[in-house]
């Protein structure tokens, strides 16, 4: 019997463009994965904007924060809800106060693991505190000359 080989994808010459937050990233797995739904063939490179994963990333990203116990179902329909709508749950509509926060806690936890899968980047905030990303500032820094 002959040996299986298995090739890595080829790395795109086009510059890869990480996902803003979490957020966005789940709203392009659930568009992709409508397409898929209704027959169309997820091919790597292929989109005029090159990202960092497959869809399938994304989603074995939640599966995993479900697995470990971070998420629940009530997360999960949640998410999955709001992202086939394709917007968030309003937090000031009383319907949807207690689903915005079951949203932010599950946007919450992916980020943490898209980032650290450099699928997201960092927050400017977690960028600032960064100690890899500081610059050492120099010079005078009083907030007013006296």
């Amino acid at each position: 019997m002959t040996e299986q080989r298995l090739f890595p994808k080829p790395l795109s010459h086009r510059t890869i463009t990480p996902f803003a937050s979490a957020r966005q990233a789940w709203f392009w797995f659930v568009r992709c994965q409508t397409a898929r739904i209704e027959g169309a063939r997820v091919i790597a490179d292929a989109g005029e904007v090159i990202r960092p994963c497959d869809p399938d990333d994304i989603y074995n990203a939640v599966m995993r924060l479900r697995r470990d116990g971070t998420l629940h179902d009530r997360h999960l329909q949640v998410i999955e809800y709001f992202g086939i709508v394709e917007r968030t749950p309003d937090p000031r509509d009383p319907r949807e106060g207690p689903k915005a926060a079951l949203w932010d806690q599950a946007m919450d936890a992916l980020q943490d693991v898209l980032i650290a899968r450099d699928i997201v980047l960092p927050r400017d905030d977690e960028a600032f505190h960064n100690p890899e990303r500081m610059i050492e500032m120099t010079g005078d820094l009083s907030p007013c000359s006296v």
